[in-house]
């Protein structure tokens, strides 16, 4: 089965959806910093709160966009 350019953008749609929680993760600069400060609050710890449902809307776009479908 020939792979087609819809088949192909879809692919990279995917990897991108996957590998994107991991370059924020591993781009540590970006959030390492004490400012800006919501709420009195230190932005690393607003980062993380918003990450991880980030992470989850990510991979469940990644796997609808699989087109798997159970039995």
């Amino acid at each position: 089965m020939a792979v087609t350019g819809h088949h192909r953008l879809r692919r990279v749609v995917i990897a991108v959806l996957l590998l994107a929680p991991a370059a924020g993760l591993l781009w540590v600069p970006w959030y390492a910093g004490a400012g800006p400060r919501p709420a009195g609050t230190p932005f690393f710890y607003w980062y993380r709160l918003v990450r991880v449902p980030g992470c989850g809307l990510c991979l469940l776009a990644a796997y609808a966009l699989t087109g798997r479908r159970h039995r």
